[in-house]
């Protein structure tokens, strides 16, 4: 997976020192074509590891956190979609990378509403990017599937640990 080119910089001058970073997830959603009243969810299989999870990504220096990931659902699956809420935010634990660096991330998750586009593996960041029916989600980690809940659930209320 590409490095920014800022956290590059930053690695220079810092090592693999611990850098606390914005990322985004985009919980993009569609009405099912199939099934009248449900809705489908856009994931990706990442290269790296091969779990399926939403679109993520790192939110460049000055960005607006919702630019973020409507840029991310372009690059990484070649999907338009629009942000409709902010559904939950919370800190990851420390991440240790095979490098040596170390990062840690507070996690900003979104409700996109699709616009268009037919996903695809479109940056090599992924192997595949499909849509899913909300109730037939292929297995993922505890953390994406949070997410995804999260951008399922009913409402535009955030949630966060206090």
């Amino acid at each position: 997976m590409a490095t920014p080119e800022f956290i590059l910089d930053l690695r220079s001058k810092i090592g693999t020192d611990l850098l606390w970073l914005p990322g985004v997830t985009a919980v993009v959603l569609r009405p099912s074509p199939a099934r009248p009243g449900s809705r489908q969810v856009l994931l990706v299989r990442r290269a790296d590891n091969g779990a399926w999870t939403p679109v993520t990504g790192i939110v460049d220096p000055g960005e607006e956190p919702a630019v973020a990931g409507a840029r991310e659902c372009l690059e990484e699956a070649d999907v338009v979609a629009e942000p409709e809420a902010l559904v939950w935010v919370h800190s990851l634990p420390e991440m240790r990378y095979e490098n040596g660096d170390r990062s840690q991330y507070l996690d900003l998750t979104f409700r996109f509403r699709y616009v268009s586009g037919e996903p695809f593996p479109a940056d090599g960041e992924n192997l595949e990017a499909a849509w899913y029916e909300e109730d037939d989600l292929p297995e993922m980690s505890e953390e994406m599937a949070n997410r995804v809940a999260a951008g399922l659930a009913p409402g535009d209320v955030c949630r966060w640990s206090f």
